[in-house]
């Protein structure tokens, strides 16, 4: 079973090579590391880093330098972050796992990028009112997945193994934005319809495809207007559906087919640089649908479906993992991920019942979260485990 650790270049900039890649090698005993080469906004606290323990992270930030004829013409460009200096990480990273026998796997978040959906608000998608969300990039637009494929591209010059791709999909309203504000209950149907993207570009491809795309933009927009409205109308249950006779599904099922395809060419662009493409899956079986998520689709698209294995028992992991193949997607086109950490993880013995609970299904690659965010004592859980 192949192993690796996700990490952030910070971390291999703030610690060294020596002693990042001693910790992968010495204390957890992993093959690799995925290393984050775009990423969006956060605030973390560091345990073991030596520099700081609180880290702002920038929004929507490269941690490579960027070919600049890879984005001549291109309206949307990866920017460096402020905390690399003049430096590459991944060409440092790159170097080091050729001289260690480590493969090099580059974390890309793609669409959920708020620096660019800012910048470039024309890119963002739109809910039935016309707002945009600036917090991501709307995977139906040509700017985007231009973006999309160049970025892939970028990985092939440092050796890069395979891309975890996060993000690679429509999102919904909440987690999009520090500091966001629901005082009224609205429920899980205005949710629902608020995520939905009615930019003109994914009007045109529903219509394309046969769905009066404008009327069910219509539809939506009252729905909502109705629930926000009244409480007890926000309460109301609602098949989806339903809604609009029918044609907000299949206005949800172009969507989908609009992540497939891009998925599918993110994947092309990967294999003809020797590189594999592996899509990041965080909602879980078959809970998809409204961010383009179909998985029977996306098994035949991409070589390799990532999924969290966030959970206390390796029962929980077993459960969610097995469900992946009632949609399509066998167990040795899957990766994993895992939290040594004590939320899901109190003792080596705990992390290695997981392991190899998934290498007994057939598991091919497990992957740890993350290097930076957990003590050294949870490094020292994986090397137990995977020994």
């Amino acid at each position: 079973m192949q192993s690796s650790v996700l990490a952030f270049a910070t971390d291999l900039l703030d610690e060294g090579a020596d002693h990042f890649f001693g910790n992968l090698t010495d204390r957890a005993g992993v093959g690799g590391v995925t290393l984050a080469s775009v990423y969006h906004q956060a605030r973390d606290v560091f345990p073991h880093n030596p520099r700081q323990v609180v880290r702002y992270l920038e929004p929507g930030a490269a941690y490579f330098r960027p070919d600049p004829a890879r984005w001549n013409g291109l309206r949307l460009r990866p920017t460096p972050s402020t905390a690399i200096g003049e430096r590459d990480p991944f060409a440092e990273a790159a170097a080091e796992t050729r001289r260690r026998g480590l493969k090099l796997h580059a974390w890309t978040v793609f669409l959920h990028n708020d620096r660019l959906g800012f910048e470039h608000p024309d890119c963002a998608p739109a809910n039935a009112f016309g707002d945009r969300q600036l917090t991501d990039l709307c995977p139906a637009n040509p700017d985007v997945r231009a973006y999309t494929t160049a970025l892939v591209a970028e990985h092939a010059r440092y050796g890069v193994d395979a891309i975890r791709a996060e993000s690679l999909h429509f999102h919904g309203l909440r987690h999009g934005f520090h500091h966001e504000r629901y005082f009224e209950q609205l429920g899980p149907v205005t949710e629902a319809l608020l995520g939905l993207c009615f930019c003109g570009h994914c009007l045109a491809h529903a219509t394309g495809l046969g769905v009066p795309a404008d009327e069910v933009r219509q539809v939506v927009r009252a729905e909502i207007r109705r629930r926000l409205a009244d409480e007890t109308a926000a309460a109301e249950p609602a098949e989806l559906d339903a809604i609009a006779d029918g044609a907000l599904a299949a206005y949800i099922d172009a969507s989908v087919t609009t992540v497939t395809s891009l998925a599918a060419e993110a994947a092309a662009t990967a294999a003809s640089h020797g590189m594999r493409l592996t899509f990041m899956d965080a909602e879980g079986p078959g809970k998809g649908w409204l961010s383009g998520i179909d998985l029977p689709s996306l098994a035949k698209a991409v070589p390799q479906i990532e999924t969290l294995g966030y959970a206390a028992t390796p029962e929980a992991v077993r459960e969610k993992v097995t469900a992946y193949a009632l949609h399509g997607v066998v167990p040795d086109s899957l990766a994993v991920i895992l939290r040594p950490m004590s939320k899901d993880c109190d003792s080596p013995e705990n992390l290695a019942a997981k392991i190899r609970m998934l290498a007994g299904l057939g598991v091919p690659e497990v992957e740890f979260y993350n290097y930076g965010l957990m003590r050294l004592s949870s490094m020292d859980r994986i090397g137990a485990a995977l020994g």
